[in-house]
């Protein structure tokens, strides 16, 4: 299967009308409840409880009603009042079948819901965990966002959910408030990009925290792709692979912040065969520009505010070896035992746990496979000779097995000029490869 970073999951779902689910509530007299989340490759997972049963979501902005896609970490999970449905998605492949369930109990600490309409995708090769490294059930959106005042603190890796008719805005200099309109359950922000040849372009972006890239585009008769791009797979859709020009813009406003050199992607319009209409908006605000500031979103007065953390003055990340992982199974390791006891605790717990034998001073642990998933056509990986399937055994003398998946990705593209050397397995023969990283924006337009 072609590998895929999580970037978009918002107007993936075409579903049939269902019946409105239940409120969430707080326990009596609570005025917030605080989360804690992790982020990872710019996405927000949340512990959610469902049916008694202890999941993780993508928290996504962009969804209507939550979807399972994941369960193959799980024993069993009971799930209500179940019918089959077919839909369509993003993507270029047929539509999928999938399950609908009403009357579910979903809780985050004392936060519940006790008829939570929910989507069960049947489709096995949909399972974004193998990319994010960790077990990922499903996305949650809507529902909380309409519920609940929401605080994103990005820097802290928090969430308050507040009761709406008890929140009070703080007066704050540095943080500024946006007007947010919604339409079909889904928030909208007005901002303005600045183009090669068009300064000061007004847009209306979808806020999309299901999506881990920075910005998306929609091309049209105004907003052209600049020259400095580059053909890319940029995600997966629920009915096929996403492809598009990947390249930067000037800037991007939002309110008074501006972000200059922001990463931005054009989707092929092939890919939205299946969204009927787009409206007015010209495309997407996602985590890689979401998560520089820490955010309050409220649907109830439609409005946003903004206010600068310690990522803001990040660099924007571009995939400079063109190489994209994926978790694929496991494999045993051998290593040499120095700790005195040769106990190893999986701290994480990311992927299951981790076996350990004994051979003489030998240690043998059962560790996550980590292969090429997917690889850029002219990057410096693909011209280098790595392929498809490749697994990755060690990334410049660091053996890949003791790190998460995300910080292997950044030892593959850590900066412009870097020679990066894989040792990989193919075909049980181990093989070095060597590449240097190259500014992605310096070559023609093909």
């Amino acid at each position: 299967m072609k590998g895929f970073k999580l970037i978009f999951l918002s107007l993936m779902m075409c579903l049939p009308i269902m019946g409105v689910s239940q409120n969430y509530e707080l326990s009596h007299g609570q005025k917030y409840q605080k989360i804690k989340f992790q982020l990872i490759n710019n996405l927000i997972i949340v512990p959610v409880q469902v049916n008694g049963s202890e999941l993780s979501f993508v928290l996504d902005s962009g969804v209507k009603n939550p979807i399972l896609f994941n369960l193959t970490d799980r024993d069993s999970l009971q799930i209500n009042n179940v019918s089959e449905i077919t839909i369509k998605g993003l993507g270029e492949g047929e539509p999928i079948k999938a399950l609908s369930s009403s009357g579910n109990t979903f809780q985050l600490k004392n936060i519940q819901n006790k008829d939570q309409l929910l989507y069960v995708l049947m489709d096995k090769s949909l399972n974004f965990s193998t990319s994010l490294g960790i077990p990922v059930h499903g996305i949650i959106g809507y529902d909380l966002f309409r519920d609940f005042v929401v605080d994103i603190n990005y820097s802290s890796q928090t969430i308050k959910f507040h009761d709406p008719q008890q929140y009070v805005y703080e007066k704050d200099r540095k943080g500024e408030t946006l007007p947010l309109s919604i339409l079909n359950k889904k928030a909208y922000v007005d901002a303005n990009v600045f183009l090669e040849d068009v300064d000061n372009l007004p847009v209306r972006l979808l806020v999309d925290t299901g999506s881990s890239d920075a910005i998306w585009l929609f091309e049209d008769e105004v907003i052209g792709i600049p020259d400095q791009n580059y053909e890319d797979f940029l995600g997966k859709g629920l009915s096929g692979d996403i492809f598009g020009r990947r390249t930067k813009v000037n800037s991007i406003k939002l309110g008074s912040f501006a972000l200059r050199d922001a990463k931005a992607a054009f989707p092929d319009k092939s890919s939205f065969g299946a969204v009927k209409n787009l409206g007015n908006r010209n495309g997407s605000v996602g985590g890689e520009v979401l998560k520089r500031f820490n955010i309050v979103i409220d649907y109830t007065n439609e409005k946003i505010t903004l206010k600068k953390n310690r990522l803001y003055k990040n660099p924007f990340h571009y995939n400079l070896s063109g190489i994209t992982l994926q978790h694929d199974g496991v494999r045993y390791v051998s290593e040499r035992i120095t700790d005195g006891n040769g106990v190893v605790k999986d701290k994480d717990n990311n992927f299951g746990n981790v076996q350990i034998l004994f051979v003489n001073k030998t240690r043998l642990s059962l560790v996550p496979e980590i292969v090429v998933s997917g690889i850029r056509a002219g990057s410096p990986a693909e011209t280098a000779g790595l392929k498809e399937g490749d697994v990755i055994l060690v990334v410049n003398g660091k053996s890949v097995h003791r790190y998460k998946i995300q910080e292997i990705m950044q030892m593959l593209d850590e900066k412009e000029g870097k020679r990066i050397r894989v040792l990989i397995e193919r075909y049980n023969r181990d093989l070095l490869f060597s590449f240097v990283l190259e500014n992605l924006f310096e070559r023609k337009k093909p």
